[in-house]
C-alpha cells in the first residue's frame, strides 16, 4: 500500500473530503479509495475554498487533455482575477508561468522554454549527477558513521537537485545557500502559518536575487539554461523580463522540489518493499520501470494546478458548473483498478503502466526526462553502495507533511549499514 498511517473505516463517510484535513493527510489512500467507489466526482474543500475532485483515471485524464479546462479563472469566467482568492503582486508575477497559462500563450512559452532544454543542454548532466551523488554519499557514510543514523531527504534527495538546478541556471557555488534558502521559502513557505512572511519578505527577495542573476547572464552568457531562456527566440519573440523570472521560480519549484521527494518516497518504498529491491538488486535493467512504479504507488504528485471550465459540464451524471474550480486527484487515479492490474501490488516490473505522475496533456511536466535521470542514478548509487541500508524508525513514526496536492515526508531517517 501507499506510504500512509494505518488504514482507517470510512462507512458511513458522506463527505466532504478536505485536502487540508489531518484524517485526509495521512489516510490518502482510504479517502482515494471511498471517492472512487462512492462519489468519483466530488464536492469537497481546499482548506476554506470549496472545489469539485474527481478520482477516476478515465475522468483524471479528459480533465487533463480537455480544452475545456482553463487554468486562467479569468478567462474561463469572464471575471477579474486569476485565482479564486487575492494574491500580493509579487506572487500573481510569479505564478504567470507556462503552468498556469493556456493555448496559444502555454505553447508560446513552453516552446520558447523547451528550446533551453535541447539535449546537447541535458546531455553533460549524467556524469555531473553520478559524480555529484557519490559526493554526497561519502559525506553521509561519514556523517552516519558518527551518528548512527542520517536523514537521507536531507543529506541525499535534497541536495541532488538543489545542486543540479543550482548549476542548470547558472548558480555560483557561493550563492548556492541563499539560493537553497529561496528554494525552501518558496516551496514550503506558502502553507501553514509562514505565509504571510513568505509572499510579503521572502518572495521579494527571491525575485530581486533573479534579477541579479538575470542581469549577469545578459552581461555574461554560459553554457547554462538560463542563458538558454534569455536567448531562447521564436517568430521574433523572446521570454520578457517578468516571464523570465516566472520562467525561473518554475524551474526551481517543478525541477527541484518534485525530484527531491521522488527520490525519498523511492527509498522508503523500496525499504519497504524488501522483495521488490532485492529484485531491482539483481537485475539493474528494470531500474526505469521501477522509477516509473514508484512515481505511480508512492509518487510526490497527487493533484494538479485548479482548473476552470469555460462551460457547464457533465462527468457521471454531475454538473459541474461553469467557472468553478477541479482538482484532478492523480494520486487516485493511479490506483484505479479499471486501469491497473492489481493497483495495490508494488510491482517494479510493471508493464503496463500509464500513470498520471508526471501530469498529462499540454501540462505534461517539462522536466520529466530530468527527474527520471537524477532518481534513476541516486536509486542505483546508494542501494549498491550500502546493501544493507534500513530504515532507522518504524515506518508509522515518519511524519506526512500536510501539503495538499503532495505526498512528501518531512524526513526520512535511515541507517546506512
Amino acid at each position: 500500500m501507499l506510504a500512509t498511517k494505518q488504514g482507517i473505516d470510512l462507512t458511513g463517510f458522506n463527505g466532504p473530503v478536505n485536502l487540508m484535513s489531518k484524517d485526509f493527510i495521512n489516510h490518502k489512500q482510504d479517502y482515494y479509495r471511498w471517492l472512487r467507489e462512492n462519489a468519483p466526482v466530488h464536492r469537497g474543500r481546499l482548506g476554506p475554498i470549496p472545489l469539485w475532485f474527481v478520482s477516476r483515471y478515465e475522468d483524471c485524464n479528459d480533465i487533463l487533455k480537455s480544452p475545456k479546462i482553463l487554468r486562467n479563472r479569468s478567462t474561463a469566467t469572464g471575471k477579474k482575477g486569476r485565482f479564486p482568492i487575492p494574491l500580493p503582486k509579487s506572487v500573481n508575477m510569479l505564478i504567470k508561468s507556462m503552468i498556469n497559462e493556456d493555448d496559444p500563450e502555454h505553447r508560446r512559452l513552453r516552446t520558447l522554454v523547451h528550446k533551453a532544454f535541447v539535449p546537447k543542454r541535458l546531455a553533460y548532466l549524467s556524469d555531473r549527477i553520478e559524480n555529484l551523488t557519490h559526493e554526497l554519499l561519502d559525506k553521509a557514510e561519514k556523517k552516519n558513521k558518527e551518528e548512527g543514523q542520517i536523514d537521507l531527504q536531507k543529506e541525499y534527495g535534497l541536495p541532488i537537485p538543489v545542486t543540479v538546478i543550482a548549476e542548470m541556471v547558472g548558480v555560483s557555488v557561493d550563492e548556492v545557500p541563499e539560493f537553497a534558502q529561496y528554494m525552501t521559502a518558496l516551496t514550503s513557505g506558502l502553507n501553514g502559518f509562514t505565509v504571510a512572511k513568505t509572499m510579503f519578505w521572502d518572495i521579494p527577495k527571491a525575485i530581486k536575487f533573479c534579477q541579479k542573476l538575470i542581469e549577469r547572464k545578459r552581461k555574461n552568457p554560459g553554457e547554462d539554461i538560463l542563458t538558454g531562456l534569455i536567448e531562447a527566440e521564436e517568430d521574433g519573440e523572446r521570454l520578457s523580463e517578468d516571464e523570465l523570472i516566472a520562467m525561473l521560480f518554475l524551474l526551481i519549484v517543478a525541477g527541484y522540489e518534485t525530484t527531491v521527494h521522488l527520490i525519498t518516497n523511492g527509498v522508503q518504498t523500496l525499504l519497504t518493499h524488501p522483495d521488490q529491491l532485492d529484485r531491482l538488486r539483481n537485475d539493474w535493467s528494470l531500474i526505469d520501470s521501477a522509477v516509473e512504479e514508484i512515481n505511480r504507488f508512492n509518487g510526490p504528485i497527487h493533484g494538479t494546478k485548479l482548473g476552470y471550465p469555460t462551460e457547464d459540464i457533465e462527468l457521471r451524471g454531475v454538473i459541474i458548473p461553469k467557472g468553478k474550480a477541479i482538482m484532478p486527484l492523480l494520486g487516485a487515479a493511479n490506483f484505479d483498478p479499471d486501469m491497473f492490474e492489481d493497483p495495490e501490488v508494488f510491482d517494479i516490473g510493471r508493464e503496463k503502466n500509464p500513470h498520471l505522475g508526471f501530469g498529462k496533456g499540454i501540462h505534461y511536466c517539462l522536466g520529466a526526462p530530468l527527474a527520471r535521470m537524477e532518481s534513476r542514478i541516486a536509486f542505483k548509487n546508494l542501494f549498491e553502495r550500502f546493501p544493507d541500508l534500513h530504515m532507522a524508525v518504524p515506518m508509522e513514526e515518519l511524519e506526512i507533511q500536510r501539503i495538499p496536492g503532495w505526498h512528501r515526508f518531512t524526513n526520512l531517517p535511515v541507517t546506512l549499514a
